[in-house]
């Protein structure tokens, strides 16, 4: 700070903008917005595979039980 205090006024104001001008540069955000650092995020994670369905036999088991369920309770009470 003290070769700032000995430069004249004109100078140690342009070095201070010299050095914020830099200091925002560190900062900057590569998005806008917050929806395109989202769609970018999104479109990163499928090309990594993150969103990929594999085949979920879940609902078919629940439904094959439920209609054996139903079927062995008509066949019970007939």
């Amino acid at each position: 700070m003290e070769s700032i205090r000995r430069q004249n006024p004109q100078t140690a104001l342009m070095s201070l903008e010299a050095a914020a001008t830099s200091a925002r540069g560190g900062f900057a955000c590569l998005f806008s917005t917050a929806d395109e650092y989202e769609s970018a995020l999104i479109t990163e994670r499928r090309a990594q595979g993150r969103y990929t369905q594999g085949r979920n036999y879940w609902p078919l088991a629940l439904f094959a039980g439920c209609a054996l369920t139903v079927a062995g309770t008509v066949l019970l009470f007939a």
